[in-house]
C-alpha cells in the first residue's frame, strides 16, 4: 500500500555549519567537520536553508518545502504556515557577545515575523562551565548602559553553572551570553535577530539602543527541573515549543512517541548520541544520525523507530502562544 496524497513520510535534514568568530576549527568527534575558513560556531539543525535530504523532497530548502506543504508539515490548523522552530548546536570557544533578543511585540514593531524566546540543553560540559541568564537583581537599565560603555557589563551579569544534562530557559527581553565549556542544543523561535550589548572588542557592530529597548529586568530565565512521566522526561514546555527525552528500548512505534498528544503535530527528533531508524510501510528507512535531526511531519504514516545502537533521544515539538501549554 502506497502512502496517501495527503501524508507526507519522516525526513532527515543536513544541517548547516555556521561560522562564527567565537567558535571551533574542528568539530570533531562531535561532527566530522573542520573549518576550511572562519571557525564553525552553529550547526543549524532546522535552519530554513538547511536542505531535505531524504524523500521526494530531497535537495529542496526547508523554508521552501513550509512554504509549499504547510499544510502536511503542522496541520492544517497552524496559526502561521513558516517554519516555527530554529534548533541548531552551539560549539562556543571563546565567548560569546553579550546580548538580547527581542519578544514577539518588539519584533513586530520593526517589520519582524516574530522575536526570539530560546532554551539550552546541555548536551556536554566541563567543570566548572557557566552561562550568563539574566541581570543580578536590582541592576538597573542605567547601570545596564554604563557597564557597557565602560566595558564593565560583566560584573552585572547573572552566571549559572552548566552541567550535562541541565536545561536553561532564556525568554526574549533577558540579558545573556554563553560562555566556552559546554556544548548546547539550543531551541528557539525561528528568528536570527541578536541585539548585541557588548562584544570583547572584536569589531563587530553593536545595537544598544535596541538592546536596551529589548532588555528586561526580570524574566522567568533560568534552570528548568525536569519533570519524570510514565513513559519519558519532559525537559521544557513553553510557549513555543516542548522537549522530552523519551528511552527507545530497541524500538518504539511513532504512536508511542507522541504520547498522550490528542492528534499528530510537527516532531524533530534529535540524536544527542548513538544512532536510529525509522521505517514504516510506504516510504524508504530514513536514518537518524548522532547529533542529526529528522522531521516527522503532522501528515506522517506511522512508523517504527529502531535503535541502531546507543541512541539517545530528544523529540522537540513546535507550539504556539495561547494554546494549551506552559513553561514547567
Amino acid at each position: 500500500m502506497s502512502i496517501p496524497a495527503a501524508a507526507m513520510a519522516p525526513f532527515g535534514i543536513e544541517p548547516r555549519f555556521v561560522g562564527r568568530v567565537w567558535g571551533f576549527r574542528d568539530l570533531r568527534p562531535w561532527y566530522d567537520r573542520v573549518a576550511e575558513g572562519e571557525p564553525i560556531g552553529e550547526v543549524w539543525l532546522t535552519g530554513d536553508d538547511c536542505l531535505v535530504t531524504t524523500g521526494p523532497h530531497k535537495g529542496k530548502r526547508l523554508g521552501a518545502l513550509f512554504a509549499e506543504e504547510y499544510a502536511a508539515l503542522l496541520g492544517a490548523d497552524a496559526p502561521s504556515p513558516d517554519s516555527p522552530l530554529l534548533i541548531k548546536t552551539i560549539f562556543a570557544k571563546e565567548k560569546l557577545s553579550v546580548q538580547v533578543h527581542p519578544d514577539d511585540a518588539m519584533a513586530h514593531k520593526y517589520g519582524l515575523p516574530n522575536g526570539k524566546t530560546e532554551c539550552w540543553y546541555a548536551l556536554a560540559a566541563e567543570p566548572g562551565a557557566e552561562v550568563a541568564v539574566g541581570v543580578k537583581p536590582g541592576t538597573t537599565l542605567a547601570q545596564i548602559e554604563e557597564g557597557i560603555r565602560a566595558g564593565t557589563l560583566e560584573s552585572e551579569l547573572n552566571m549559572v553553572p552548566v552541567a550535562a544534562g541541565d536545561v536553561i530557559f532564556v525568554d526574549a527581553g533577558t540579558v545573556h551570553a554563553i560562555w566556552p565549556g559546554s556544548i548546547l542544543l539550543e531551541t528557539q523561535q525561528n528568528s536570527d535577530t541578536t541585539y548585541r550589548m557588548y562584544d570583547y572588542g572584536r569589531g563587530r557592530e553593536l545595537h544598544i539602543a535596541k538592546a536596551l529597548e529589548a532588555t528586561r529586568l526580570s524574566t522567568h530565565a533560568g534552570k528548568v527541573a525536569p519533570r519524570a512521566l510514565a513513559d519519558r522526561t519532559l525537559l521544557i514546555d513553553s510557549a513555543y515549543f516542548r522537549m522530552e527525552r523519551i528511552p527507545v528500548d530497541g524500538r518504539q512505534t511513532s504512536a508511542a512517541l507522541r504520547g498522550t498528544e490528542s492528534k499528530h503535530q510537527l516532531a524533530y527528533l534529535f540524536a544527542a548520541a548513538g544512532a536510529g531508524r525509522l521505517m514504516g510501510e510506504g516510504f524508504s528507512p530514513v536514518d537518524l544520525f548522532a547529533r542529526g535531526i529528522v522531521a516527522v511531519p503532522a501528515a506522517s504514516p506511522e512508523f517504527m523507530l529502531k535503535d541502531m545502537g546507543g541512541l539517545d533521544l530528544i523529540r522537540i515539538t513546535p507550539k504556539w502562544p495561547g494554546k494549551a501549554g506552559n513553561r514547567e
